[in-house]
């Protein structure tokens, strides 16, 4: 049974950082992707950016491109995310979900999901 769970949100400042991490079990040596996709309020639900057990990451958010690292520890089926400068625009919540295969920014071909890690962005 494929298990999914997420760390690293909370409360930050605008102009500060923070770092991401999920961590998936269940996968054994299957490749696998894993994607953030983020839920602002009054906002879908949109692919933020993808680690690949290949190493490969990806940035699918125009808007947070040359603010965030994607890396990934593959021998762990793990990956992270870490955002620098936040912006208010930044908040929400994080969700990471995992396939069996390579990164992808659809949405519904992620049958695996986390239960959400909450960033919020405030002085």
């Amino acid at each position: 049974q494929v298990q999914l769970v997420e760390s690293g949100g909370g409360l930050v400042q605008p102009g500060e950082s923070l770092r991401l991490s999920c961590v998936a079990s269940g996968f054994g040596m299957a490749p696998f992707a894993i994607t953030w996709f983020r839920q602002s309020a009054g906002k879908e639900r949109e692919a933020v950016a993808c680690f690949e057990g290949t190493g490969r990451h990806f940035t699918y958010l125009d808007s947070v491109k040359g603010r965030i690292t994607v890396s990934g520890d593959v021998a762990k089926t793990a990956a992270s995310l870490e955002m620098n400068g936040l912006k208010s625009d930044d908040a929400g919540i994080y969700y990471c979900a995992a396939r069996r295969s390579f990164c992808t920014h659809i949405e519904s071909v992620y049958d695996n999901w986390g239960q959400g890690t909450q960033v919020t962005v405030a002085s």
